[in-house]
């Protein structure tokens, strides 16, 4: 069943939240309904002004929150994730009419969010047994003792995208409270609205203030706080072009870093695999979220002794996806999340066109979506490795398809690319599975699946899909400076200088 009554579009919180007060600011940035094209909202619009005042705040409040007992942070992130529980419905129908997601996606995106939230209490807590933590390998002698001790990175600038907005804030928030740090969040202008109302349940927790500060603006925003001399730490999901201005400017105030940033992941299909199966996990792979996701395995290969009977199947089943308003019953696919997003998809379709790739399936608009930026999950085959659409992300419901021969050939084509998020490897052998997850050069390999993300694992890529780990004991320790304590622990002097004995 719809939700679409639980939220009053015209009664939102429309303020920015620094330092525990809820700030006003122009309110300049439109807000567009992506299944309408309609305006719903307009966001305040942060100055440089703001910017500093929530970089203040934080950093005014680190002292405190940081040297809090991870026992004590971690009641904060417990009682966030019960408010979020709570008003599940009402975000998820907020975040579907921003973003354009299917409401059930959403409302499964909500379960994350508090689930996340519950995760890293339990690792604050877990902190607290781990402050001296003893180093038991040192060399013989006995003369010291030594042990680590783990603190706060500091004060963190969160910049987040716009196709999990609380989602993926919250992958930066849960680890870097539990951590003891403080933090100002970035959401991005194009989905803005569950992260502005997020900051009414920091203020029903009782977070204290200035520990999350909320601003909302454009690329200038992220700009000014990415260079700003208080900020310890910068993290960032979003695109690389982004992620290259963001890692030049955490360069130049040798400032940490951790960058989430595109895919082109590969899903391998060995002729072992199980048939229907496999290609359910494809569109899953492909065309969740509406096919706006970093890790989307967009790039399929199938080997050559099925794929027709494998191609044939695929197109079949995604021909029965049904895409409409995100709201409604029954919708598996929304809209592209604007216009511009939409132009650009639809760029690669018209070039690819042009190039003479085939359509299996889709690549337009559904006839009976004749408003929102609504795209057929498109399935495109009879392409060259060259092609644009096989190497370049399209962020869009997508799937580029190859056949291939052998093993070899699958992992060099598979590995043949810049990025290096996720890949996805499906047969019905266990040994080939184990080889080719070994062999592919990516930070996530699902094997007879594709797509699944939990809290506990850590979550990232290599090469240009970007530096550092979300999630997991690695997100956490990502919030986290070492410090080494060495204690000299006998009555034996050094006697370099032959400092005379006590």
């Amino acid at each position: 069943m719809s939700s679409a009554n639980l939220v009053d579009i015209n009664n939102l919180q429309l303020k920015l939240y620094i330092g525990g007060k809820f700030v006003e600011a122009p309110l300049r940035l439109p807000v567009v309904d992506p299944a309408t094209e309609e305006v719903i909202a307009h966001a305040p619009a942060a100055s440089e002004s703001h910017i500093n005042q929530a970089v203040e705040a934080a950093r005014a409040v680190f002292p405190y929150w940081s040297t809090l007992d991870g026992a004590s942070r971690a009641k904060h992130l417990d009682a966030i994730a019960e408010a979020v529980k709570r008003l599940k419905p009402q975000l998820a129908e907020l975040e579907s009419r921003d973003s354009g997601k299917p409401l059930a996606e959403a409302m499964w995106d909500m379960d994350d969010v508090s689930g996340t939230f519950t995760y890293y209490a339990g690792l604050a807590r877990e902190l607290d047994g781990k402050q001296y933590e003893a180093v038991t390998d040192l060399p013989p002698g006995g003369d010291f003792t030594a042990s680590l001790r783990y603190e706060a990175v500091g004060v963190v600038a969160a910049i987040v995208p716009w196709n999990y907005p609380l989602l993926m804030a919250t992958w930066k928030l849960a680890p870097a409270l539990a951590a003891g740090c403080s933090i100002v969040l970035k959401p991005s202008e194009v989905t803005p609205l569950t992260a502005l109302q997020f900051a009414l349940i920091v203020e029903e927790v009782g977070l204290p203030a200035g520990v999350i500060n909320i601003l909302t603006g454009g690329p200038e925003t992220g700009a000014i706080l990415s260079n700003h001399q208080d900020v310890d730490k910068i993290t960032f999901t979003g695109s690389v072009p982004t992620g290259v201005k963001i890692m030049t400017a955490a360069a130049k105030g040798i400032k940490n870093v951790t960058l989430e940033l595109g895919g082109k992941s590969p899903a391998i299909v060995f002729d072992t695999c199980d048939l229907a199966r496999t290609v359910e996990w494809v569109m899953f792979g492909c065309f969740w979220t509406n096919g706006q996701i970093c890790s989307a395995t967009s790039r399929l290969l199938v080997q050559e002794t099925i794929y027709d009977k494998f191609v044939a199947k695929l197109v079949e089943e995604t021909n029965k996806i049904q895409v409409g308003n995100p709201l409604a019953e029954g919708v598996k696919m929304g809209p592209i999340v604007n216009k511009v997003q939409f132009d650009k998809v639809m760029g690669f379709l018209e070039r690819a066109r042009v190039e003479g790739i085939n359509f299996a399936a889709g690549g337009d608009r559904p006839t009976d979506c004749p408003r929102g930026y609504y795209v057929r999950p498109t399935v495109l085959t009879g392409m060259q490795p060259t092609a644009e659409v096989w190497s370049t992300e399209i962020f869009g419901p997508v799937l580029s398809v190859m056949a291939f021969s052998t093993e070899d050939e699958a992992i060099r084509m598979a590995n043949d690319t810049e990025y290096g998020l996720a890949g996805a490897v499906f047969s019905g052998v266990e040994a080939q599975l184990k080889r080719v997850t070994e062999q592919l050069r990516c930070g996530c390999v699902w094997r007879n699946c594709s797509q699944p993300c939990f809290s506990q694992l850590p979550w990232g890529g290599w090469k240009r899909s970007g530096i550092g780990r979300d999630l997991g004991r690695e997100g956490f320790k990502a919030y986290l400076e070492t410090k080494q304590i060495v204690t000299h622990v006998t009555e034996n002097a050094l006697g370099w200088y032959n400092v005379a004995k006590l």
